[in-house]
């Protein structure tokens, strides 16, 4: 008989590793003359000369064998292709959605949909938390995007298992004042802007029961459906003997329409989708994509992208990955927080989320505490990652043009899928415990360029002090 041995503790990866790439290591000279050449700004930096690119998660995971055997077999016909009709195939029964529209990318995706709803000055999008591209999308037909995050995301601190929830009663009595000027609801699952935490079936509910009588769609951005329907699995009650794949489900009936970066929970290098319950809806994004995106069946992708998608849709439902990925973000995170750096709780799925903020308090939101911190994790540690702060989230006064604080000063590391290993990680937390004995020693940045929208992307910097 086989001894029944307690469960490890050491996190393994679910898959085995059988193509590498080499890891550059810079000086820290090096770093210096890099980052002084890109502004001080991480996403101009060339990749080859980032040690640990958490830059993040989109585009970034390591395809599988299964994946790139379906390569090739894509198929590149313009029209019907055989590659779209197993992706089509495999978004329908996933999603439970009938109309499914392929895209490049999430933020064409977003613009697609708004182009196709006709927003306007006036109207408004209401979500838990717009993240930048969707904001910007809302934005650029002259309508708000108002964002209603609930109540238990002011304190970073907290243990609330479902922070990614949208504020229920915000959203009621808002639409009780002012219901006609509402166009869309947007549920983000999970909420990365919050620190990618999870929302709950419950609360999918609700908000659904909130806005279908007043005939105002709902959509979920799912770029982390996957991730988001675990964490219900894990922590609301009535769903903990339920798979993963039948949550999504679930998830997916609430909603009008979904959206999404498929460069996330498909594990693809390019590309996304609306899927679509309203035909007339659908007709009309079909419509205005063959002007930008290419005919409807290929949507500004290769049919070899498509076959990678309809399997990596497959391939993220499987529980073992799941677990191991939302168990090695929280290890990251429990490491830089023993490590004296405070982070965001619950640790997200998708990310470790710092508190620049309360990490530099010597720092005022006007010098950007987060850029400061992401700063000094390339300079000396070769990590890139990225301000969720005030840069990329700040606004502007419509009356006055005073600059608007975010409401959190955040860093995010985001983990790219079956990439790192768990000694990267720990290679990692050990450099940043170094770091933090010197948080005080850092200084703020100010802009010397912006552009007038999603300015993070190419904004350059200079240090102060």
């Amino acid at each position: 008989m086989t001894p029944d041995l307690p469960p490890a503790k050491t996190i393994i990866e679910p898959f085995r590793i059988k193509s590498v790439e080499p890891i550059r290591l810079l000086s820290a000279a090096e770093r210096c003359r890099v980052l002084e050449e890109a502004g001080y700004n991480l996403f101009k930096l060339r990749s080859q000369d980032v040690t640990f690119d958490l830059l993040t998660d989109s585009g970034t995971s390591a395809m599988s064998a299964r994946q790139w055997a379906g390569i090739m077999v894509g198929d590149e016909s313009y029209a019907g292709s055989p590659s779209f009709q197993r992706f089509e195939a495999a978004v329908q029964g996933l999603t439970g959605l009938e109309n499914v529209i392929p895209t490049h990318q999430g933020r064409s995706a977003e613009f697609l949909l708004m182009q196709a709803l006709r927003l306007t000055k006036g109207d408004v999008v209401i979500g838990n938390t717009h993240f930048d591209t969707t904001r910007a999308n809302i934005e650029h037909t002259g309508a708000l995007a108002l964002d209603l995050p609930c109540q238990e995301t002011a304190d970073t601190q907290s243990e609330a298992p479902f922070k990614g929830n949208i504020d229920l009663d915000a959203l009621a009595r808002f639409l009780q004042k002012d219901s006609r000027s509402v166009r869309l609801l947007i549920m983000t699952v999970t909420n990365n802007s919050v620190g990618g935490q999870p929302v709950s079936m419950e609360n999918i509910r609700r908000a659904r029961r909130i806005v279908e009588p007043l005939g105002i769609p709902m959509f979920l951005d799912v770029a982390r459906f996957a991730e988001n329907a675990f964490f219900i699995k894990k922590r609301e009650k009535e769903f903990e003997g339920r798979h993963v794949r039948e949550i999504a489900r679930e998830m997916f009936s609430l909603c009008d329409g979904a959206l999404m970066s498929a460069k996330k929970d498909a594990f693809g290098n390019i590309g996304g989708f609306l899927a679509i319950r309203n035909p007339e809806l659908a007709e009309s994004v079909r419509s205005l994509m063959v002007i930008t995106e290419g005919f409807p069946t290929y949507g500004g992708l290769a049919g070899r992208d498509l076959e990678a998608l309809a399997i990596g849709l497959e391939e993220i439902l499987d529980e073992d990955y799941l677990t191991y990925r939302l168990r090695s973000t929280e290890y990251f995170g429990e490491g830089i927080r023993s490590a004296g750096i405070p982070v965001i709780r619950p640790i997200g799925g998708h990310a470790v989320y710092i508190d620049a903020g309360a990490a530099l308090p010597h720092v005022p939101w006007r010098e950007y505490p987060g850029q400061s911190l992401s700063v000094a994790l390339y300079n000396g540690i070769g990590i890139r990652s990225v301000e969720v702060g005030s840069i990329m989230l700040g606004s502007r006064d419509p009356v006055t043009g005073e600059e608007q604080p975010a409401p959190r000063e955040l860093v995010r590391l985001a983990i790219p899928r079956r990439v790192y290993t768990q000694s990267h990680v720990d290679y990692m937390v050990e450099m940043i415990g170094h770091l933090a004995k010197r948080l005080g020693e850092l200084r703020g940045y100010a802009f010397t360029w912006q552009a007038p929208v999603l300015r993070h992307f190419t904004a350059r910097f200079k240090p102060l002090g």
